[in-house]
């Protein structure tokens, strides 16, 4: 086995010549050893060790006699062809999409609430586009991206497509905001940063009337020392 090297299988050929079952054994425990330091950074676990022992045994061509924690591997093992994996055999119309698309809008189909469905898509469409623009160089049109999301529904969600290509996808939405939840966050977002004004010209107030008192406490102390 070349990850271990030909050093090692000499030792493996030592091991097997010799004679004595137990002085087998304990030279066959400080190769296991020897060959897990020819690899630190694998982990030091049970199946780890195992794979040692199995190596060993590949090694000696299966014709090592020792006491050893694991038992010997079927000699099929090394004409043993790997399993084959079965892969998913269905077809998606929208490849740069994906299937998980597909699967977002069988949700946006089993939302009960109206506004949650069009904020729902609005944010597909915007995920559309980001996967568009990865495999293409052009940009899609919003209209493309909820007549694909139609299709896919089974034309499901025409009242909620009409609504979104009359009034305009919702910029700011996410899977689970509905349009009240987006007014709202809007006017929290207007209310914030009204607030962060005002107190920024407070502060400004503050620090024109500190200066401003800071260089009179100069003026006058300059007057009494020249007085003096």
């Amino acid at each position: 086995m070349k990850e271990y090297g030909s050093n090692t299988q000499h030792l493996v050929d030592h091991i097997v010549s010799i004679a004595d079952k137990d002085e087998r054994t304990k030279k066959a425990f400080i190769l296991v050893e020897l060959m897990r330091q020819i690899h630190p950074q694998m982990r030091d676990g049970l199946d780890y060790s195992k794979k040692l022992w199995d190596d060993l045994f590949i090694m000696a061509n299966f014709d090592l006699d020792v006491d050893s924690p694991f038992p010997p591997p079927p000699k099929e093992i090394l004409g043993r062809k790997p399993s084959i994996v079965p892969y998913n055999q269905h077809k998606v119309k929208h490849l740069f999409y994906g299937r998980n698309l597909e699967l977002l809008i069988l949700k946006v189909v089993a939302t009960e609430s109206e506004g949650e469905r069009r904020a729902f898509i609005s944010y597909l469409v915007k995920m559309m586009k980001g996967f568009f623009q990865t495999w293409n160089k052009d940009s899609v049109e919003t209209n493309s991206c909820l007549q694909t999301i139609l299709e896919i529904s089974g034309f499901k969600l025409q009242t909620d497509i009409d609504y979104l290509r009359e009034n305009g996808i919702i910029e700011d939405a996410a899977p689970q905001d509905g349009n009240s939840n987006i007014s709202s966050r809007g006017a929290n977002n207007q209310s914030s940063s009204s607030s962060s004004t005002r107190k920024s010209n407070n502060y400004r107030k503050k620090s024109s009337n500190t200066n401003a008192n800071t260089n009179t406490n100069k003026r006058y102390s300059k007057d009494n020392r020249r007085r003096k």
